[in-house]
């Protein structure tokens, strides 16, 4: 399976896209520096947000096979300038996070990542599981047998806490 790393300004999801690509429950958890996984590579938000901490992501993103740039459809602005996948040596690819969102736009946070030049965008919920398959079956290499399958992927996640809430639970 290709590894990716996780890119995108802080709260916008990584994390718990992280959590829900490896089938994980669902738990609010701050990154405070890199975190290197199986097969995903988990960055600070803070990274992305700072000039000289984001040069860390440029050393760090030799180590993976494919580039993510996250926006969540929340997002008031677009963190990275036009034609920014330019300046990779891997393939960028856009994942929009927060697609259930009441007040999202996901159709504004995908214009954005097209803009800074992804060419191929996700739109996911790391909740319900939706599009959770599409990228795993992106990073998948010819021949890799997952754990688990399309349906399993993608069907909701139990949430055991939120950046908004600690004790509670869903199903």
């Amino acid at each position: 399976m290709k590894k990716i790393i996780l890119m995108g300004r802080s709260e916008c999801g990584k994390t718990t896209l992280r959590q829900a690509l490896k089938g994980d429950t669902i738990h609010y958890h701050k990154t405070q520096y890199i975190n290197h996984f199986d097969v995903v590579i988990d960055t600070p938000g803070e990274y992305a947000e700072t000039n000289r901490l984001g040069r860390a992501l440029a050393l760090y993103a030799y180590e993976a096979d494919v580039v993510g740039l996250l926006i969540n459809a929340d997002e008031p602005y677009s963190l990275f300038p036009p034609c920014v996948t330019a300046c990779s040596t891997r393939p960028v690819i856009g994942i929009v996070t927060q697609i259930d969102s009441p007040t999202g736009d996901p159709d504004q946070a995908e214009r954005w990542l097209r803009l800074s030049g992804c060419e191929t965008v996700f739109r996911v919920s790391s909740y319900t599981g939706e599009g959770i398959w599409q990228i795993l079956d992106y990073l998948r290499d010819p021949g890799d047998v997952l754990p688990w399958d399309k349906d399993e992927a993608e069907k909701p996640r139990k949430i055991l806490s939120t950046k908004f809430a600690d004790e509670e639970e869903k199903e």
